[in-house]
């Protein structure tokens, strides 16, 4: 089980991996050894997440979703292919985390009476400063 808030958690039969030649660092290394790993999360297709869940992280991920409902998150930071696999086990989780905990609502403020009048107090300053600047004697 990927544990992702208190009382989510989804299924690691959910999660797909597969594996294929990276291009990251690793020399010789890269062009036989499989390291980079793409994990597929299909959010529809879900039995661990409520339909207000699979709605949540479809708008929000929107953008890293295709066509066909899958999540996928590609990893090659590293030589080792588990290390990759964690690496996007990670990643995925910390996806799903932000996308399903609600934003707080912005609290309107108002801007301090003090603040207001600095800021006519310099207006002031600076519009003398540019009358003073004017010749009007020369006329």
């Amino acid at each position: 089980m990927i544990s992702i808030l208190p009382g989510t958690s989804i299924p690691e039969d959910e999660v797909h991996f597969t594996a294929s030649r990276s291009g990251g660092p690793g020399g010789q290394n890269v062009n036989k050894v499989s390291s980079r790993v793409t994990l597929t999360f299909h959010v529809q297709a879900s039995a661990a997440l409520s339909d207000d869940q699979k709605r949540r992280i479809s708008q929000k991920l929107a953008t890293r979703i295709n066509k066909e409902g899958e999540l996928r998150i590609i990893s090659q930071r590293t030589r080792s292919q588990e290390m990759n696999r964690t690496d996007a086990l990670e990643r995925f989780a910390e996806l799903i985390r932000r996308a399903l905990t609600p934003e707080r609502p912005r609290i309107k403020t108002r801007v301090p009476a003090g603040a207001r009048e600095r800021r006519i107090e310099k207006k002031k300053k600076r519009t003398l400063v540019k009358q003073t600047r004017s010749r009007k004697d020369w006329e």
